[in-house]
């Protein structure tokens, strides 16, 4: 992996400005790259589940090279500050879960907490609760027959015998009327 100071700089660079959200997943990165034996992932070598999309997401990006793009960056919404790193050469995974920080902190105080913290004093590491995801899928795409836009196969309907997109599908539901 390329030096430290150089990888924070480019998730900075990528993300547009240092904060303490964004040192967060830099610190994660680096704390999943050193338990799995993580390098930057080229494909889908690497997964990471995140359980928010703040800051900290973009370091991660930058850092391990997940994307949503790639398929290998997913969002599992809970609002948490939790990370789940898969290695898929390995098959080994790790959850790490941020740990309470001291109360009353200012915002430039706690990016200057985690910016002097190491890795293992800001996580927890459990077990992941996630089953490893299967890889990106690629889907046929059909033109919708009512606004005429290209869409994956997965999410095109049939109404009326035509292929329609989720936006232009009339949702049935006897139970929302």
């Amino acid at each position: 992996m390329v030096n430290k100071e150089k990888l924070w700089e480019r998730a900075a660079d990528f993300h547009g400005h240092v904060c303490g959200g964004l040192t967060i997943g830099y610190k994660a990165s680096l704390y999943a790259a050193d338990l799995l034996n993580l390098n930057f992932s080229d494909d889908e070598e690497i997964v990471c589940i995140a359980e928010n999309d703040a800051c900290g997401c973009d370091a991660i990006q930058s850092v391990l090279g997940c994307s949503v793009g790639k398929g290998n960056l997913l969002f599992h919404m809970r609002g948490k500050q939790a990370f789940s790193f898969y290695n898929r050469k390995t098959g080994k995974s790790v959850r790490l879960v941020l740990k309470d920080k001291p109360e009353g902190m200012t915002k430039e105080e706690s990016f200057e907490y985690y910016r002097g913290c190491e890795p293992e004093e800001m996580f927890d590491v459990k077990e992941t609760t996630i089953k490893l995801p299967t890889q990106a899928k690629l889907f046929d795409s059909y033109k919708c027959e009512c606004c005429g836009e290209v869409t994956g196969a997965n999410w095109i309907r049939i109404q009326n015998g035509k292929k329609v997109c989720l936006d232009c599908y009339d949702h049935y539901d006897r139970f929302n009327v």
